[in-house]
């Protein structure tokens, strides 16, 4: 259970709820205790009446007397079993909140680099079904444990004060079925391990299907996505399949142990009443009822066995992930101001996935309030700039300034705050068109959200729809085309007002009067404002303060439009390449 002790905060953090539970978890055991003495007592009481010892009246009245205590004691017994579901059982789900929430903050702290080597249905899994297997542990599996652990404790010792002889036949089964539970919980642990990693590769396989299913359709894939799943389908039967043999034992196991125990009592307990070494008949019938009392605690040792190995087998894998430390990490906790100044000394960058250098010995300065454009050939680094200067990754050497000071010195909050990051891939949220360019702020109104949508002139398109801006989009923006999820993403950085704009080559999709209209606007709105753009279009370049142009991860030229374009090189032939075309 080591990777169980990763819970220990949060029983610590909820230790007055879990004590006050188990309190009353312990009261309501010792109320059901009260019923088998007392059914004891009442067939003494008949006995006694047989014999002529009490009076028709006597009998009667203790008979009345034991019932009514018998029913309020399953009444007490009933209403503390309610009140500790009510304090166990919730705080199970109090950890499971915290816990999903702790794992989803990690997720989100964590590098890209950790997002380009896990599959996105696997960390589902783990944040979801997982987390529900750790839950089980913190609720069910400690309130049935702490009821089990107080009927042995309280229910043997009765047993053996009452009748020594008959309590250990009756006994005698348990520690053979505490020696086979132990050898198949052992296997339990690993074949719920695969289970889970079974779980995970179809959250995998069914979330890539739906996310990819226009190319599924455009190429006639169903036959093989469905011969695929089926496999995969009859790959988790055979998984599920065998931790339900294992876990089939219990029962079959409990019922003969039980059904050996009561056959004790009734043979061992029936000869000694013979032999008048027990005073009545009556201890028969408590001992079966203590018997019965043990079959659901003994059942739970086989339950609580294979819920704590499955708690463990989940938390395992997602200890795995909250082992796993971000790269890049806040250094400084006071904010620190941007203004916009971006130097790049010596940079050299490898992405570590791939292995692949995107930068090499890359030097250039941007002062604040300048539009730089970055042009090259795909794969020669350009979208790396960006995500270097937000960021995202580290330098593998060299240094970044930002302001004059490094990079790694800047309140990791205070710099993304200060960006405005158009991406090559627009990324759209299932909710309202409204909402998606509201993330570039929280607190904007319906006026300034149009002004955006204006700016990135999309305003027309949403005006369109029968909902307008509380139309609902599809996942990943789905319901829109390219150039409109190019253009509501801009309006959401335009909305953010920041000091820096990265646009990733965020304007392929349009056409080039869209495209032309869009850069005036931008040409406005960047005053005094840092403004990088990565682009294939000269179109893009021609008003730009600087053009850098990078090949294979070098800067090959650097200038204005006139100046590159008075000399031979990739962007003048870039120019006359792509003004050709327009004619």
């Amino acid at each position: 259970m080591k990777e169980l002790k990763h819970l220990n905060k949060y029983f610590k953090k909820y230790w007055l709820k879990l004590l006050l539970g188990i309190f009353i978890t312990i009261v309501a055991r010792v109320f059901s205790l009260i019923m088998p003495s007392y059914v004891n007592k009442s067939i003494q009481a008949i006995e006694d009446f047989i014999s002529n010892t009490i009076s028709v009246s006597e009998a009667k009245g203790l008979l009345f007397e034991y019932i009514l205590i018998i029913i309020g004691a399953a009444l007490l017994s009933g209403l503390f079993t309610f009140l500790m579901r009510q304090t166990i059982i919730n705080v199970s789900r109090y950890i499971e909140y915290d816990l999903k929430n702790e794992v989803f903050d990690h997720y989100q702290f964590l590098n890209l680099n950790f997002y380009k080597k896990n599959r996105i249905g696997d960390l589902m899994n783990r944040i979801s079904e997982d987390i529900n297997q750790v839950r089980m542990y913190g609720g069910p599996a400690i309130m049935y444990g702490i009821q089990t652990i107080t009927l042995f404790v309280c229910l043997i010792p009765l047993m053996f004060i009452k009748a020594p002889t008959l309590a250990a036949y009756t006994l005698l089964p348990l520690p053979i079925l505490s020696v086979l539970i132990y050898q198949i919980s052992k296997i339990i642990h690993k074949r719920s391990t695969k289970v889970q990693e079974y779980l995970s590769t179809l959250s995998t396989f069914t979330q890539e299907s739906f996310s990819g299913v226009a190319v599924i359709k455009a190429y006639s894939l169903e036959p093989k996505i469905n011969t695929e799943l089926s496999d995969l389908a009859l790959e988790g039967k055979n998984t599920s399949m065998d931790l339900a043999k294992v876990n089939a034992w219990f029962f079959p196991l409990m019922i003969l142990l039980i059904g050996i125990s009561n056959i004790f009592v009734i043979y061992v307990g029936g000869k000694q009443y013979i032999n008048g070494e027990i005073a009545t008949i009556g201890i028969i019938a408590e001992f079966i009822l203590y018997v019965n009392m043990l079959t659901w605690p003994v059942a739970i040792v086989g339950w609580l066995t294979s819920i704590i190995q499955r708690a463990e087998a989940s938390q395992k894998r997602i200890n795995e992930f909250l082992n796993v430390q971000p790269t890049i990490k806040n250094e400084i906790e006071e904010a620190t101001p941007v203004t916009g100044n971006i130097t790049f000394k010596d940079v050299t960058f490898t992405y570590e996935d791939t292995e692949i250098t995107a930068l090499k010995n890359t030097s250039f300065n941007i002062k604040a309030g300048e539009t730089v454009v970055f042009l090259g050939k795909t794969g020669s680094g350009k979208s790396t700039v960006l995500d270097l200067v937000a960021r995202l990754y580290d330098v593998s050497s060299g240094e970044i300034l930002i302001d004059g000071v490094p990079i790694k010195e800047l309140n990791l909050n205070s710099l993304r705050s200060a960006i405005g990051a158009v991406p090559q891939d627009a990324f759209l949220f299932s909710d309202t068109i409204a909402n998606n360019i509201r993330f570039g702020d929280e607190n904007a109104s319906i006026e300034e959200i149009v002004s955006a949508a204006k700016k990135a002139v999309v305003h027309e398109n949403i005006e369109g729809f029968a909902k307008k801006y509380d139309t609902v989009l599809g996942e990943r923006g789905i319901t829109l085309s390219g150039g409109q999820k190019q253009r509501v993403s801009i309006a959401r950085a335009l909305l953010k007002n920041p000091k820096i704009y990265l646009f990733d080559d965020c304007l392929s999709a349009v056409d080039t009067e869209t495209e032309e209209e869009i850069l005036n606007n931008l040409k406005q709105l960047s005053q005094n404002r840092t403004t990088l753009i990565v682009s294939h279009r000269v179109s893009s370049a021609k008003n730009a303060d600087k053009i850098i142009v990078l090949e294979n991860g070098s800067i090959i030229q650097e200038g204005t439009h006139e100046e590159l374009n008075n000399v031979d090189g990739y962007y003048k032939e870039l120019y006359i390449d792509q003004l050709s075309e327009k004619e």
